[in-house]
């Protein structure tokens, strides 16, 4: 069933305390990608609009929260995303980053141990959204 088709709560509690909140183009599917890629839950979900475009989707990833909408220029809301990444801190990287790019996230850099110590890679998801993965190092 389609997110225009299910009928999913419209107000979702946050998990962590800082949310990102995404404006993309086509919010839907991008809460159905990150299902694929990233496992998330879809906890809240306002109904699509007769233009395609949703004012509010709430994901659970990685016990943690995300929200994300389409963009309302005629409300003053939305532009290009910019200038940040969201970073998933994962216990298996390989998995997390095979399942993310099965699901058609594009490499931007691969999987690798880090000056720092950790294994680190970073994607881009058909979005525009940069998504980082860190597997920290047993310490």
């Amino acid at each position: 069933m389609s997110a225009s088709a299910t009928t999913y709560p419209t107000y979702a509690r946050p998990i962590s305390g800082v949310v990102p909140y995404l404006t993309v183009e086509g919010a839907a599917k991008a809460a159905h990608f990150y299902e694929k890629a990233f496992g998330a839950e879809i906890a809240a979900f306002h109904p699509v609009d007769d233009k395609g475009r949703t004012m509010h989707i709430h994901l659970y990833i990685n016990g943690a929260s995300v929200m994300l909408s389409d963009a309302y220029p005629e409300h003053g809301h939305g532009g290009k995303p910019a200038g940040f990444n969201i970073n998933l801190g994962v216990d298996n990287i390989d998995r997390w980053f095979k399942r993310a790019t099965d699901a058609g996230a594009t490499v931007v850099q691969p999987v690798s141990e880090m000056f720092w110590g950790d294994r680190f890679g970073l994607l881009k998801d058909p979005f525009g959204i940069l998504w980082s993965m860190n597997e920290a190092k047993a310490r």
